[in-house]
């Protein structure tokens, strides 16, 4: 049975014997009535691996030692230290988060600061009390209704849009569609701060782990490293898009020809990546890492093409373009990485059933 280490460390259960084929086990007083249970209510009992038992409350929801956060603020708090502290403590876990002047009353900038960066970064964070004094936030959104997994496609999604579009944008020489890339930046970085605020409250209760139907607290790394990743694709489309708003010449078509093939190439590559995390395709994630290693030809070939230019603007500002597609491929290698790390057991057999690794 999983309880919390105030329990591990202070209390010892006996196993008592009932009826003539059932075994009892009392359950500590304190961590069912922290879990909101009582006498009739339900509680699923699960067999792991390493022989211990999980006990989940099945009750809808379930009590949190994180329920509630204060943060205080005097009027010379700078409005970018007060939104860092509001992402830390959203991150954390807390369902509801309250502002609150230490003295006085918030400045309109500490408010419209807070309040913005609520509407952009805090996915299912909604202000239910605004005044002079503070604000207070509660996070609606539950667990199941968007889980990391649905979270990931999203951003995996949203990512390769905004590669294609800031390409295709390039192409074109269309610096509205550019700028519209770059917002789009903005919501890969709200889904991944809500994904990172789900990992971290699962590793800190079995719970809210199979809600978000991980596995195991390993899985909460793995996932970590890949919106990550993700999030870092996604900035690179936007670099791309940036680059095209600087651009004051034309592309050549011969370079251009090349660039938008190495862009389709990395792109492809990091949907290649996703489809093996979701699928938990081992062999789909190594052939991912094998072909990533191509992209730095592709690059080499077209600086050279690049280099055969005049010098002007364009010719300083592709180079950068063409390193942010690479980026995007090497991205895609890592995610692939952490997908075949996560999927290693099912090649690996005992050394009585052969040899350790099967061949993919």
């Amino acid at each position: 049975m999983i309880m919390s280490k105030e329990h591990q460390k202070g209390e010892v259960r006996k196993i008592q014997f009932s009826g003539k084929s059932s075994y009892m086990l009392a359950l500590p007083k304190k961590w069912v009535e922290e879990m909101g249970l009582g006498a009739g209510d339900s509680v699923a009992v699960e067999k792991q691996g390493d022989s211990s038992l999980i006990v989940t409350p099945r009750v809808g929801k379930i009590a949190s030692s994180r329920s509630e956060a204060l943060i205080e603020v005097s009027s010379k708090n700078k409005t970018d230290s007060i939104v860092r502290q509001l992402i830390s403590v959203y991150l954390l876990g807390y369902s509801t988060i309250q502002i609150k002047a230490r003295e006085g009353s918030l400045t309109s900038a500490q408010r419209d600061a807070v309040k913005e960066a609520t509407r952009r970064h805090l996915i299912g964070t909604e202000i239910i009390a605004d005044s002079r004094e503070g604000i207070t936030l509660q996070v609606l959104l539950s667990y199941p209704e968007l889980s990391v997994k649905n979270v990931l496609k999203r951003m995996f999604l949203i990512s390769e849009s905004m590669h294609r579009d800031s390409v295709r944008a390039l192409s074109k020489n269309d610096k509205d569609a550019a700028a519209a890339v770059t917002k789009s930046d903005d919501e890969v970085d709200r889904f991944s701060l809500y994904a990172i605020r789900q990992l971290n409250m699962a590793v800190q209760s079995d719970f809210v782990l199979r809600e978000i139907e991980l596995k195991s607290r390993r899985d909460c790394l793995d996932y970590r490293l890949i919106i990550k990743s993700v999030e870092r694709v996604a900035d690179h489309a936007s670099k791309v898009a940036e680059g095209v708003l600087r651009l004051e010449g034309q592309v050549s078509p011969q370079v251009l020809e090349k660039i938008v093939k190495m862009s389709e190439y990395a792109v492809g590559l990091f949907e290649e990546a996703g489809l093996a995390l979701f699928k938990s395709d081992y062999q789909s994630a190594d052939d991912v890492v094998e072909k990533a290693k191509a992209a730095e030809a592709m690059q080499a070939e077209i600086l050279n093409a690049i280099g055969k230019g005049k010098g002007e603007e364009t010719d300083r500002v592709l180079p950068l373009v063409v390193e942010d597609i690479r980026r995007t491929a090497e991205y895609a290698a890592d995610i692939a990485e952490v997908v075949i790390n996560m999927n290693t057991e099912g090649i690996v057999t005992t050394m009585e059933e052969g040899p350790l690794l099967k061949a993919a």
